[in-house]
């Protein structure tokens, strides 16, 4: 399928799908997403370009699964949630997470994303897909306000700037009555970090770097200075993982550092707060 229509914020949805159908291509699979696969083989598009190194793709899978995880942890604490995908992209974690028929998943996302979306993955009961800008008003309106809500977002943050985010997070605590919104989180990200990213990928593409946006923060609690709905309910680094011991040699040996050093080990995080 030719996808050279989407513009740059609409194709940053690609890398994380790419990451994922090359984990799963591995001899040692992370997340295992046989879907991610099935689906990148579907697409016209020069994925060498995005600098997907086997780094990239060993975090971007185990982000994925600790997320799954977590899901599915607020799942079976509750009897009748909704769970929200922010930025959903191409993502398979309804497949991979497979609630029960007592949960509506609701994948929200650009028009042009949501319509990729649509022609290449499966149709599913209690699956909706929401084709909209999460920076509009009244994006969640269509959402269930009076059942507990998991609300996750996985590789989002980093294309938006403090504000939208900030509006995003007062949407959600706004709505819903309860309650928890998990992301992954890279930690400060410096102008010098931002640069390096884009010398790592094709001039021939869109590189994500360059719509990278977000320069991050080193408190977990920080989100919670902008918004009074939200309690810390977890940091968990990706390289504090068992997963890790599958990591590329030089992201292992990062992976031992980090727990010397925390400022390693907060580049690349899953942040869960309570509203």
């Amino acid at each position: 399928m030719d996808v050279s229509h989407l513009d740059p914020i609409e194709q940053t949805a690609l890398l994380t799908e790419y990451c994922r159908a090359l984990d799963h291509r591995a001899s040692r699979p992370i997340l295992g997403d046989d879907l991610a696969d099935r689906t990148v083989s579907q697409i016209d598009f020069d994925f060498a370009g995005l600098a997907a190194t086997p780094s990239v793709v060993a975090l971007v899978a185990l982000r994925a699964k600790m997320l799954d995880a977590r899901i599915r942890g607020f799942i079976d604490a509750n009897t009748d949630p909704v769970v929200v995908d922010l930025g959903a992209g191409l993502s398979s974690a309804v497949f991979r997470v497979d609630p029960p028929p007592t949960v509506d998943w609701y994948c929200v996302d650009l028009p042009e994303v949501i319509r990729l979306r649509e022609a290449l993955l499966p149709e599913r009961d209690r699956v909706h897909t929401l084709a909209v800008s999460l920076l509009e008003t009244g994006w969640s309106d269509l959402i269930p306000a009076d059942r507990p809500a998991m609300v996750f977002a996985d590789g989002l943050v980093a294309f938006l700037d403090e504000p939208e985010i900030i509006a995003i997070l007062r949407a959600v605590t706004g709505h819903f009555g309860s309650g928890v919104i998990a992301f992954n989180d890279y930690g400060p990200v410096s102008k010098a970090n931002q640069l390096m990213g884009r010398l790592a990928t094709s001039r021939t593409t869109n590189s994500p770097h360059s719509q990278w946006r977000f320069p991050g923060f080193r408190d977990a609690r920080h989100p919670e200075t902008w918004n009074v709905g939200l309690t810390l309910l977890e940091e968990s680094s990706v390289m504090h993982q068992p997963e890790a011991r599958f990591f590329p040699r030089g992201l292992r040996f990062a992976s031992r550092l980090s727990r010397r050093f925390p400022a390693i080990a907060r580049k690349s995080r899953i942040l869960q707060y309570r509203f």
